[in-house]
C-alpha cells in the first residue's frame, strides 16, 4: 500500500473516469494529488463532461484515503492558467514527482462541425503538451511522466472498420492527437533520459467511462441502428479486442499508471504500454 509513498502526482481530467481512478489508486498507495479538470462542457462534444461536483467527489475519495489533495478548475488548453494552477499547487504541496496527462474528449459523429477537430486535437494533444511542459521545471531525477493515448489512435482512421466518415471531424482530431502522442513521448523520453526522468504512454482500448458510454460512441459502433442504446453497442464493443470483453475498467489502466509512477519502473522509459485486451494485435499495431 506504499508503492508511491511520499510522491506528489499531478493528474488532469481527474474529476471522473480514468483520472479519478488514477487519483484514488495513487492515493491508496501513498501519494498526494494535484487534481485538475475543466468541469465544463465543450460545445462540439455531445456527451456531458465532468462537473465541479465530480471533482469534489474525487477530492473526498483522496482525503478518505488519508492523503492531501489540491484541486483546480482549469482548461488544459490554456497554458497560462495551467502554469498558474500547477505552480500554486506545487508550492502548497512542496514538490512534484509524477505527471499523468490524462484529460481527453472524443466528439464523434458526422454531424460534428469542423470545430470538433480543433477541440479534440487541442484537448487531446495540446492539453497534454501544456500539462507536461508547465510541469517539467518542477521535476527532478526519478520523476515520471505518463500520457494517456489510445489504441484507437494508433491505427489509420480507415483501419477502424472503415468508420472514418462515421467518426467525423472530431474523430479525425482525436485520432491525430493520439497518434502524435506516440512520437512525442518517445522524443521526450530521449530528451529527459539524461536527467533520469522517464516518459511513457498508456494506450487503453475501450474503457468503461462516460466517453465510451455515450450516444455518439453507441452510434459509431452500431451505425446500422438509428438510435442505438448501451445494450445495442455492448454487442459490438467486444469486436475491438481479441480477448472476450467489451471494455477494460478504469482501474485496469490505473494499475499500469501506479507501476509507471512508482520506483518499480525506474528504468522503464519510452514505452507505449497497451492496456487493450489484445486490441492492438487484432488491429495490427
Amino acid at each position: 500500500m506504499n508503492r508511491v509513498a511520499g510522491k506528489v502526482v499531478l493528474i488532469t481530467g481527474a474529476a471522473r473516469g480514468q483520472g479519478r481512478s488514477h487519483a484514488v489508486q495513487l492515493a491508496d498507495e501513498g501519494a498526494d494529488i494535484i487534481a485538475i479538470d475543466m468541469c465544463e462542457d465543450i460545445a462540439s462534444n455531445e456527451y456531458p463532461l465532468a462537473t465541479e461536483a465530480d471533482l469534489e467527489e474525487t477530492k473526498n475519495l483522496v482525503e478518505k484515503a488519508g492523503r492531501r489533495i489540491v484541486t483546480a478548475k482549469v482548461d488544459v488548453r490554456d497554458r497560462a492558467a495551467m502554469k498558474a494552477a500547477v505552480d500554486s499547487a506545487v508550492a502548497e504541496l512542496g514538490k512534484l514527482d509524477v505527471v499523468v496527462a490524462n484529460a481527453g474528449i472524443a466528439p464523434l459523429g458526422p454531424e460534428v462541425p469542423v470545430e470538433g477537430f480543433v477541440d479534440a486535437f487541442d484537448v487531446d494533444f495540446v492539453g497534454v503538451i501544456n500539462t507536461i511542459h508547465v510541469a517539467i521545471p518542477h521535476l527532478d531525477e526519478g520523476a515520471s511522466i505518463i500520457a494517456t493515448g489510445s489504441v484507437a489512435g494508433l491505427v489509420p482512421q480507415t483501419g477502424l472498420n472503415g468508420q472514418q466518415a462515421l467518426q467525423g471531424p472530431g474523430g479525425d482530431g482525436y485520432g491525430l492527437a493520439k497518434k502524435m502522442l506516440w512520437t512525442y513521448t518517445n522524443s521526450l523520453a530521449l530528451t529527459l533520459g539524461p536527467k533520469s526522468i522517464r516518459v511513457n504512454a498508456v494506450h487503453p482500448t475501450n474503457c468503461n467511462t462516460d466517453m465510451l458510454q455515450s450516444p455518439p460512441m453507441f452510434r459509431t459502433f452500431r451505425p446500422d441502428l438509428p438510435n442505438p442504446t448501451a445494450e445495442d453497442a455492448k454487442v459490438t464493443f467486444p469486436f475491438m479486442q481479441s480477448m472476450p470483453t467489451p471494455w477494460v475498467e478504469p482501474s485496469d489502466v490505473s494499475h499500469a499508471v501506479v507501476f509507471l509512477a512508482s520506483d518499480e519502473s525506474r528504468f522503464v522509459t519510452g514505452q507505449q504500454l497497451r492496456i487493450d485486451a489484445g486490441a492492438g494485435l487484432k488491429l495490427g499495431v
